[in-house]
């Protein structure tokens, strides 16, 4: 356990390092803006791309795997939306919660952290972790929100959906990555390298961006916050365990990757969402801060746990 504790406490000291910057205002919020659009559009992509580019989607695509990973999480989801409307709260701030208590920072801390430490091996299995997320959940959200606040799902919300999939610079990358692999095209030596050395920003850039953004969010309603995070840090891969290892027999070390992945924070991109169609930024906001700041142990326990650390 300790021996993971001191793998997993660098990544988590580039966050606080992060945080500490947006904290003081050395890194002001303007900044951090920036760094995390270069993050997300360019260093991520290119990492994704190479890591997508030398693999087939034969070995990325796992049905077994993607089954129990999307059983677990809509498990979750499901308990998060019975709370909510034991709660009497609206479909909108339900949609929210509920994505809170299954959506990990997969993108900025899973593909770095885990590719690190469970092996380079680990990216087909966050991938698609990863697309699940961002493919089914991402876009439930704006249909459940958009589709309370029309009275029904329509072809506008529809075209948000397809439009936010289409611009989602690592669906782009994942795709254009898994299609220049499976033409068997050669990269280039200088667009290898010139990807390897755009791709070795992602780590320490996301990781520094995600401590500043927590800078500026606030823990208010930290009963909520307590909940959500709970239901991400512990439920969430607790379900997607026992969906792996008990209901689908998925092969040990994908399922070991695939619920490390489920024992991430809250991610970002749902207080975007929150902020953007302006349902409780505050909680999401509060529940990013909390399960970030808990994680630090929660994820090195799962990963002691599951490799027997």
């Amino acid at each position: 356990m300790l021996a993971i504790f001191l793998k997993t406490l660098p990544f988590f000291a580039l966050i606080g390092l992060g945080y500490w910057a947006g904290r003081t205002r050395f890194f002001t919020a303007e900044a951090t803006a920036y760094l995390t659009k270069f993050v997300f559009y360019f260093a991520l992509s290119a990492m994704l791309f190479k890591f997508a580019a030398n693999l087939s989607l034969a070995e990325v695509w796992n049905t077994r795997l993607v089954v129990a990973y999307l059983w677990g999480t809509a498990f979750v989801y499901g308990i998060a939306t019975i709370v909510c409307y034991l709660r009497g709260l609206s479909v909108e701030i339900t949609a929210i919660e509920a994505q809170c208590a299954v959506i990990g920072n997969v993108g900025f801390l899973g593909v770095p952290m885990l590719t690190l430490l469970l092996g380079a091996q680990a990216i087909g299995p966050v991938m698609l972790a990863l697309a699940v997320d961002l493919i089914i959940f991402s876009s439930l959200i704006v249909i459940l929100i958009t589709g309370s606040r029309d009275g029904r799902v329509g072809v506008a919300a529809l075209r948000t959906v397809g439009l936010g999939l289409v611009k989602n610079p690592m669906i782009v990358a994942i795709s254009l990555g898994l299609l220049w692999s499976g033409l068997q095209l050669p990269i280039p030596v200088p667009v290898g390298e010139f990807l390897d050395l755009l791709g070795a920003a992602a780590t320490p850039g996301a990781l520094f961006a995600i401590g500043a953004s927590l800078a500026s969010k606030s823990a208010e309603r930290l009963s909520v916050a307590g909940w959500l995070s709970f239901c991400k840090l512990v439920l969430h891969p607790l379900f997607v365990a026992f969906a792996c290892f008990v209901l689908f027999k998925v092969e040990p070390y994908q399922a070991t990757v695939i619920v490390c992945a489920s024992a991430l924070p809250v991610a970002g991109n749902v207080y975007m969402l929150a902020q953007h169609y302006g349902v409780a930024p505050q909680r999401v906001s509060a529940a990013i801060l909390v399960s970030t700041a808990i994680s630090i142990v929660t994820v090195s326990l799962c990963i002691a746990w599951l490799t027997g650390g």
